[in-house]
């Protein structure tokens, strides 16, 4: 695959790395199978999304309608494609702590009553992030939200923020998770059209008004705007678009023309009411980056979630990959090319006898050298070649991605010794305890950010898989 339209483009290489390890291809094939059979929970649990909705008390308490329609919208929700498409944050494409996304909202009948005694609010389904001190796992949580302050557990309390965030919206982009409606991703990332360089350039006070290099979709504004507005009942309207942390500008969409839909830039309210508009939720402001990778050949359809493959590239024809796992590799050792592999479960010397391994093995706890394949077998525990690939399939919660990479290289019945690769298990583990510890409200924000390491004895071995027992 080239790589070289990457280099020196930081926000492309963020999401190539991200396209690789944050959703992985084992996840969206069970998730998928478990969606198409029904099991709307187990293709949650496959994705790693936590349920926190009771559909039963909601029928009880909100009425038998709304709880269909909800049960409706879960029975399609494709939890995978939600995580494929959540927002992520620099520079390791995690995703973005602590928000509360809508993706979708329900006004119920006794909202629009007139003649009820207290106002109904409408009931929000939203996918939430924990907070960075707790995300181990990179854990989704699917909840029910109506604006009450009365939830449990850490999610009800105000501190983590469970108001859904207004640049977050994708009820008014469903087919970023919704697979009924996947299709509309060619039309609404603009995939339809040209590159940017072909289309004719917009508004020359808008133009000037972007980012130097920026990767707005600004050809697709003015129609997200007007989809923006009839969401919140208006016909007509600015919105406001947030382009960066002090960077905002009050968008009007064009009166409906013979030509495409067009926007132009209006005048911030003199009455400092700009904080009050709608704001244009970032799905549409900025190019979809998985178009970017495709249009830029740095990454191959194949390697989209096959759900956004069919919708940018619809002539993409899925094709298998070879598996050159389990092959043994060679070693220079003593003027020989020597292989080690697989034995009996564990990494092991292929070219020499067990006697001369035991001798070497002596030879090594008494400060000698031992052979070099003996070496290239403890480096392989230590600090493997695929430790960087591992460490991101941790940080993205991959857990069983990581295991399998480490047991493809060491064998699935080897005891880790002491290095980077244990290392980076055992955190993996600690910040899964306190991400447990977190949904059950007995963790607190820690005073300091860094992540916990507990001091262990230089000589002790672990079994991989013992580091995620809990």
């Amino acid at each position: 695959m080239p790589t070289e339209n990457v280099h020196g483009d930081s926000r492309l290489s963020l999401w190539l790395r991200v396209r690789e390890y944050a959703v992985p291809a084992s996840m969206i094939e069970t998730a998928t199978a478990r969606r198409s059979a029904g099991d709307w929970a187990g293709a949650c649990a496959a994705a790693g999304v936590d349920v926190d909705l009771d559909l039963r008390f909601l029928a009880r308490s909100r009425g038998r309608e709304l709880a269909a329609r909800i049960r409706a919208d879960l029975r399609h929700l494709a939890p995978d494609l939600l995580r494929w498409h959540l927002p992520r944050i620099a520079p390791d494409g995690l995703l973005r702590p602590g928000l509360t996304v809508t993706l979708a909202r329900y006004d119920t009948a006794e909202r629009d009553d007139p003649h009820a005694v207290h106002p109904v609010r409408p009931v929000h389904l939203v996918a939430r992030t924990a907070p960075a001190w707790a995300d181990g796992g990179q854990r989704i949580s699917l909840a029910l939200w109506d604006g009450s302050r009365s939830g449990q557990g850490p999610w009800g309390d105000p501190r983590h923020g469970p108001r859904p965030d207004r640049r977050f919206r994708l009820d008014l982009h469903r087919h970023l998770w919704d697979a009924r409606r996947t299709d509309e991703l060619r039309v609404r990332s603009g995939a339809d059209r040209p590159p940017a360089d072909s289309l004719p350039p917009p508004d020359a006070e808008l133009l000037a008004a972007l980012p130097q290099g920026h990767r707005c979709a600004v050809g697709r504004w003015a129609a997200e705007a007007g989809i923006l507005l009839r969401a919140e009942g208006r016909t007509t309207g600015s919105v406001s678009v947030r382009l960066g942390a002090r960077q905002r500008l009050v968008l009007e969409p064009a009166a409906d023309g013979p030509g495409p839909p067009a926007a132009r830039i209006a005048a911030a309210p003199a009455d400092g009411s700009a904080s009050a508009l709608p704001v244009l939720p970032d799905a549409a402001v900025w190019t979809l980056p998985d178009l970017d990778l495709i249009r830029t050949g740095s990454i191959e359809a194949g390697r989209l979630h096959p759900l956004v493959a069919s919708a940018l590239v619809p002539d993409h024809v899925p094709a298998g990959t070879a598996d050159g796992a389990g092959q043994p590799r060679l070693v220079e050792c003593r003027g020989a090319r020597h292989r080690i592999g697989l034995v009996d479960g564990v990494l092991a010397a292929l070219d020499h006898d067990p006697a001369e391994i035991r001798r070497e093995e002596l030879l090594a706890a008494l400060t000698g050298t031992p052979l070099p394949c003996l070496q290239a077998i403890d480096a392989a525990h230590r600090r493997p070649d695929c430790l960087t690939g591992v460490r991101e399939r941790l940080d993205h919660g991959d857990i069983a991605g990581a295991l399998a990479v480490v047991e493809g290289l060491l064998g699935p019945d080897a005891l880790l010794r002491a290095g980077a690769l244990r290392d980076e298990l055992e955190a993996a583990a600690l910040r899964r305890i306190t991400y447990g510890l977190f949904r059950a409200g007995l963790a607190l924000p820690p005073a300091s950010r860094s992540r916990p390491r507990t001091p262990r004895p230089p000589d002790h071995r672990l079994h991989p898989r013992q580091a995620h027992a809990c």
